[in-house]
């Protein structure tokens, strides 16, 4: 699938022209990443929904959080491989390489993360997000007592049950409307470490903190080779990134 053709089923395509700010952070995501997230232009088609769907992403994978990024894009992919949900295995398979340097984690949590060698923390976490998208009404006190015992705070398993839950709808969303995910995921990406990230000023209405173009639903691969870019899904609101170390 190209990137000019349709990126759902349904036949909703963006507004046109898109509201100004709209259209300016498009026009950045296209010269920072090369792109504009096709979930994104598949919301754009109600700037409402759009930023609603934004609004509950930046607060569910980008906030202060006992998980690390890494770990919230681990249960991404674990949620959506029991769901099979295409969209998201691409999008966020690629992120768990990308923000773990391991293209061969990515593939395990894809495929089976069992056969992963993970920490009793990580196998825990998965174990209940899994089970959240299986059988919910089978979770117990013993299921949050299991996380507690290897380490996680009661805040952490409100976070874990958020990320799981909020894959779960986006997985069927994806699936039901034929989201495809952009080319440029599938392209072989270097995996380099440390890399630059794209920081974006406090001033900017976008939030002060630098996060890795992996994270997320519409994590891009980044323009320049090796880096990871840091951006905030706030379609309302329009910036100028610039270069910080790591």
């Amino acid at each position: 699938m190209s990137e000019n053709d349709q990126v759902t089923a349904l036949n909703l395509p963006p507004l046109s022209p898109l509201p100004e700010k709209t259209q300016k952070y498009f026009d950045i995501c296209q010269e920072k990443l090369g792109m504009v997230p096709n979930v994104l232009v598949a919301h754009a088609f109600n700037i409402d929904k759009l930023n609603a769907f934004t609004a509950l992403y930046n607060e569910t994978m980008l906030a202060d959080s006992g998980l690390s990024k890494l770990e919230r894009e681990m249960i991404a992919v674990v949620v959506s491989s029991v769901n099979k949900c295409f969209y998201c295995l691409t999008a966020h398979g690629q992120a768990v390489r990308e923000l773990s340097g391991n293209p061969i984690l990515g593939e395990m949590l894809i495929m089976n993360y069992r056969v992963a060698d993970l920490s009793a923390r990580q196998r825990a976490m998965l174990d209940f997000a899994e089970k959240i998208t299986i059988e919910s009404h089978r979770i117990e006190e013993n299921d949050r007592a299991d996380l507690r015992s290897v380490g996680f705070s009661d805040q952490d398993i409100w976070d874990i049950a958020n990320v799981a839950a909020f894959f779960n709808m986006s997985n069927r969303v994806a699936s039901a409307i034929d989201m495809r995910p952009n080319d440029a995921y599938h392209l072989p990406q270097p995996w380099s470490s440390p890399s630059p990230k794209l920081a974006l000023p406090p001033s900017a209405g976008i939030g002060s903190e630098s996060w890795d173009s992996a994270t997320g639903l519409d994590s891009p691969r980044c323009a320049k080779p090796g880096a990871h870019y840091s951006w905030r899904l706030t379609p309302t609101k329009a910036v100028t990134p610039s270069f910080a170390s790591s």
